[in-house]
């Protein structure tokens, strides 16, 4: 057995010794070292030994397995930093090379335009309020006094889910829940994506967005209303813009106007932008109707207010002379990198 011990530990050693990779390194652990390896299968044959050839034969045991069990050791690690210096060979870095350009993304044209309209009235003290998108018809009609006889309840105008369901179709129904629930003086504006159903051209999205104002407090007058949308038209389009109002229909305010200004292309003076006019229309605005404060709980012998709303596209197609609202949603870098 001893002679056995010896050849094992001998032909291991040199078997150890010229393992290419891990692999081998594993399976001749598992050769000699394993449950069924070949110095266990002699150490179970121990049983057959007298008494007093047990010991040597144990101790020249333990010697072999201490033997290979150095020897893999010390062979894992060399195969180990050589597997290492030959990946760093392979992956070597040519720093005379030059670096790959990294191209920085910018926020998009409507987004800029939103957060520069949020900026301009959080400034004059309004609040941001969000809202869900799907919307029943009861605050996207009914609370607004749309009634039932109104084109934008028509199929042909509104996505419904069911005959109570909708996309919301403005962010007005925001303003409607925030008079419900938020105490006065309310000061907010509303901004979200809005649906409509229109098909694409170079004016209309079904998909496009809004954003709404809403004042309600005491003694609140048409004329607060109009230093307010004159002080952010000179914000948005520069110092020397003016602004007209025009009178209007809408069912949710009373009186109601839409707001031009003039002509951010040729300054007033007439061009095929504004159609010769020297005015350009920008949003639709008025009183808030006293029967839309009632319907939210709001005593209209008390509190008035004004509200106002306009479509985020149409201020960016102004603002950077932009012809084809299409562009805002075609995802082409050549035309979004410009701004």
């Amino acid at each position: 057995m001893k002679e056995k011990l010896e050849q094992i530990q001998q032909v291991a050693l040199s078997a150890i010794q010229s393992a290419s990779d891990l692999k081998v390194l594993e399976d001749l652990r598992v050769q000699y070292l394993g449950k069924k390896g070949e110095l266990t299968a002699v150490l179970r044959g121990m049983k057959d030994l007298t008494a007093e050839e047990r010991p040597v034969v144990g101790q020249m045991a333990n010697e072999v397995r201490e033997a290979l069990e150095t020897a893999l050791s010390d062979k894992k690690v060399a195969l180990e930093s050589e597997a290492v210096n030959q990946k760093l060979k392979e992956e070597v870095i040519d720093i005379t090379m030059p670096g790959k350009k990294m191209n920085k993304g910018h926020m998009h044209p409507l987004h800029k335009t939103l957060e520069a309209l949020e900026n301009i009235f959080m400034g004059m003290g309004y609040e941001i309020v969000d809202g869900r998108e799907v919307e029943t018809a009861y605050y996207n009609f009914d609370a607004l006094n749309l009634r039932e006889e109104h084109p934008a309840r028509d199929e042909q105008d509104t996505f419904y889910f069911t005959n109570n369901l909708v996309l919301r179709t403005a962010t007005s129904p925001v303003q409607v829940h925030t008079m419900e629930e938020q105490a006065l003086p309310i000061r907010m504006i509303a901004p979200g994506r809005v649906y409509r159903s229109d098909e694409s051209d170079a004016t209309h999205s079904p998909v496009f967005h809004q954003i709404e104002g809403l004042v309600i407090d005491e003694n609140i007058t048409f004329g607060d209303l109009k230093g307010v949308l004159a002080e952010f038209a000179k914000k948005f389009f520069g110092d020397k813009v003016q602004v007209k109002f025009r009178p209007h229909y809408f069912p949710f305010t009373e009186p109601s106007a839409e707001v031009d200004v003039s002509c951010v292309m040729c300054g007033g003076k007439g061009c095929n932008v504004c159609k010769g006019s020297g005015w350009i229309e920008i949003l639709g605005c008025g009183m808030v109707h006293p029967k839309v404060l009632e319907m939210a709980g709001i005593d209209s012998t008390k509190y008035q207010g004004f509200a106002f709303g306009m479509g985020v596209e149409r201020l960016t197609m102004l603002k950077y002379d932009i012809n084809d609202l299409r562009l805002f949603y075609e995802n082409d870098v050549r035309f979004l990198s410009q701004f």
